[in-house]
């Protein structure tokens, strides 16, 4: 299913609708602890890095994945990624095959086995940190500095998967954005031992479009993300198109940004995500931009890695 973010969602957004749904909140939030209480957790025999988050959707897990598969691989470890099967979200499954080895199964259990039995040494576990029937090794949660928690509610009456007080899990939090000690003090309150790193996002090859006219559209979780990215490295947006998260673009709907793009002479961009669910016949007309992570102070961010190998 995919659907646009609610505006309620947002920073200091608490509205009607907001309310309305708290009850459905509570019944979410006694069925998350319900399971978090009953599930059996099954130890592995190889290290699980589970890189999560407990905002929905869009705050980078898959480049922090991506990146992490290079940093285990340059220290002479067979890495693969794990991610729970989902027939209609697989950009992101095509992404991370063109980087390394994925193994997706319906349980995320079952393809941890099937990977162990393949000889991989360290499984990079793509979302899973609500799976409690994984016992992780060690706990990446995934924010960005922006949305941060939104109006700090649970779904459906906020962007929240768990409350803050689900990072007592977590060994490590990873902020992209800029230095905020204001968040920093609120997950130190939670967990005073959980290590922060920050990171910004970066752009292949992004002087190609800059200074140009540029049509950008985007169907991830924070579009608006994409396209501060754009006009930071001044790229000039002429027109900024935003659609649901994992969005399937119909043909119809591809033919009307390209013939918007070439009667307003822009070029059409969009993400590598994006570009994947793009029907083939565009691709020769259609550009887009992969993004990265840089990391500061990377490399205590590899000692935390290096001590569960």
């Amino acid at each position: 299913m995919t659907f646009f973010k609610p505006k309620y969602w947002d920073k200091n957004q608490i509205s009607f609708f907001s309310i309305l749904f708290l009850p459905i909140s509570l019944i979410y939030k006694i069925f998350s602890l319900l399971k978090y209480f009953f599930t059996k957790a099954h130890e592995f025999s190889i290290p699980i890095i589970c890189v999560g988050n407990i905002y929905v959707g869009g705050t980078g897990k898959t480049p922090l994945c991506n990146e992490l598969f290079l940093i285990l691989r340059k220290l002479n470890k067979k890495p693969a990624f794990v991610r729970k099967k989902y027939e209609s979200f697989q950009d992101e499954s095509r992404l991370q095959k063109k980087i390394g080895p994925l193994y997706e199964k319906k349980r995320r259990a079952d393809a941890i086995k099937e990977a162990i039995q393949n000889k991989v040494e360290v499984v990079i576990l793509d979302d899973g940190f609500q799976d409690f029937s994984i016992k992780k090794n060690f706990s990446i949660v995934c924010f960005t500095e922006d949305q941060w928690i939104g109006n700090g509610l649970l779904i459906p009456s906020g962007p929240m998967r768990e409350n803050l007080s689900a990072l007592k899990r977590a060994n490590c939090v990873v902020i992209n954005g800029k230095n905020n000690s204001a968040i920093e003090e609120k997950i130190l309150r939670i967990n005073n031992k959980i290590k922060i790193f920050y990171t910004k996002y970066e752009g292949e090859k992004m002087e190609k479009y800059r200074n140009k006219k540029v049509m950008a559209f985007a169907g991830i979780g924070n579009p608006d993300n994409f396209f501060n990215l754009l006009k930071m490295n001044n790229v000039n947006i002429i027109k900024e198109v935003k659609f649901p998260d994992h969005y399937n673009y119909s043909k119809k709907e591809l033919e009307n940004l390209v013939n918007e793009a070439k009667r307003n002479n822009t070029i059409l961009l969009t993400t590598e995500k994006d570009y994947l669910r793009i029907n083939d016949d565009f691709k020769q007309i259609i550009n887009y931009i992969k993004i990265v992570i840089k990391m500061e102070k990377r490399d205590e961010f590899i000692d935390e890695i290096k001590k569960i190998l």
